[in-house]
């Protein structure tokens, strides 16, 4: 077999791979070189399929999928027709998992007992951990039991938040009988935003004071200090925090009982609206796509208006907070689709924060899209970063660093 490291990124909808080659431990961050990498996109029904590597063939269709296990068949399928499984191989494949609820806070080799623990723990995730599982259980019965597999947890990066950020203010018993606590989400993505940061900076990781931010359909933040996860926005859910796509964010809890009440609505029923019709969709009235919105502005658009500036007055909002938290920071990264490709959302994100001492290079920052850069001024007292996120590149360098840590290859 060869040293490549097949990284497979399941959500709810999607599967993205990269084919990473390996150079063991000292594989570089950002510097990977990527043999192949896809996506299926909208899972469930008539996917998209995007596929290429570097000699330039490439898959473009659409297809029906019916789930995750037929998408591990796709990208399996077509890596084979191009002969990797023959001239390359795999060393491993690493397998992102939402949650690792309190047990997994490190990676671990995929084994049946893993697999049920994962199960166990679906409850917490039901839209994440059930995919991520039938792809592992789909890859597991394609490769058979020569190619280990790697489990890395999006919760794992949070598990050092103290207990006074970590704790809800609800009765102990009840804490520790259902293992109520804020976990955190996109854990991988402030991760690799942290981890490029102090090497691009060439700062030690150690001496890092960051506020992370993963702004997307789904949007969190972190503060992060000595390279750790302090605080975060999301918390036992991914519900909590930001203003997000189509998930509200922060708010009072006892709006779930008063619609459930006034609306008629179950419980349930209740979640699922916060979860799925609020947020920019839900203030905006027609998009949850911060593209659209931010044409439809320029148009008039006054509910899209609301939305943009709900959006961002949140972030700002938990900017201070952390601000407070880490006692000032270095700088503010910027990560995700919205974080990585709207120079208008970044800039109405920093205005006002020149109190603090960030001021935006406004034309470093309409220039950045895309690519990472620092769009701050030279002379800024704290900086901002614009940082593309690849989750797959953490996969394939945690499962490497478990091999070699564990299994001594």
């Amino acid at each position: 077999m060869g040293d490549n490291i097949l990284a497979i990124n399941c959500g709810s909808s999607t599967l993205k791979f990269q084919l990473i080659e390996s150079n063991g431990e000292t594989t570089i961050l950002g510097q990977e070189r990527r043999l192949a990498s896809g996506i299926v996109d909208r899972i469930g029904g008539n996917a998209t399929i995007k596929f290429n590597d570097l000699s330039g063939e490439c898959l473009v269709e659409n297809s029906e999928v019916a789930d995750h296990s037929e998408a591990i068949h796709q990208v399996l399928n077509w890596l084979k027709s191009l002969r990797f499984f023959e001239t390359n191989g795999f060393r491993a494949v690493g397998h992102r998992v939402v949650h690792g609820g309190d047990r997994f806070i490190k990676p671990i080799l995929i084994n049946d007992e893993v697999i049920e623990a994962i199960e166990a723990l679906s409850y917490l995730a039901p839209l994440h951990n059930v995919p991520s599982l039938m792809a592992i259980s789909a890859a597991r019965k394609a490769l058979g039991s020569t190619v280990p597999m790697v489990a890395v947890f999006d919760t794992a990066f949070h598990h050092t938040l103290p207990e006074h950020a970590s704790r809800y203010a609800i009765p102990q018993e009840l804490t520790s009988k259902h293992h109520i606590r804020r976990y955190g989400f996109h854990g991988l993505a402030h991760q690799y935003m942290t981890e490029r940061y102090a090497a691009f900076t060439s700062k030690l990781i150690e001496q890092t004071k960051l506020i992370t931010l993963q702004l997307g359909n789904g949007c969190s933040a972190t503060a992060v200090k000595d390279g750790r996860s302090v605080d975060t926005s999301m918390g036992f859910t991914p519900l909590e925090g930001l203003m997000m796509g189509t998930r509200s964010g922060d708010v009072d809890p006892s709006l779930v009982g008063f619609l459930s009440r006034s609306e008629n609505l179950r419980i349930q029923e209740v979640e699922h609206l916060l979860n799925t019709k609020s947020g920019l969709l839900g203030v905006s009235g027609h998009s949850k796509d911060m593209r659209e919105l931010l044409e439809a502005e320029l148009q008039g658009d006054s509910r899209a208006a609301l939305a943009i500036e709900m959006f961002c007055y949140r972030v700002r909002k938990y900017i201070g907070g952390y601000l407070a938290v880490l006692g000032g920071a270095d700088a503010i990264v910027f990560g995700g689709g919205i974080g990585e490709n709207s120079p208008r959302v970044r800039s109405h994100i920093c205005n006002g924060l020149e109190w603090c001492g960030l001021i935006l290079d406004h034309e470093q920052n309409t220039s950045t899209i895309g690519s990472l850069g620092r769009i701050s001024v030279d002379n800024s007292r704290m900086h901002a970063y614009v940082i593309p996120v690849d989750e797959e590149s953490i996969i394939a360098r945690d499962t490497v660093r478990y091999l070699c840590e564990h299994l001594g290859n």
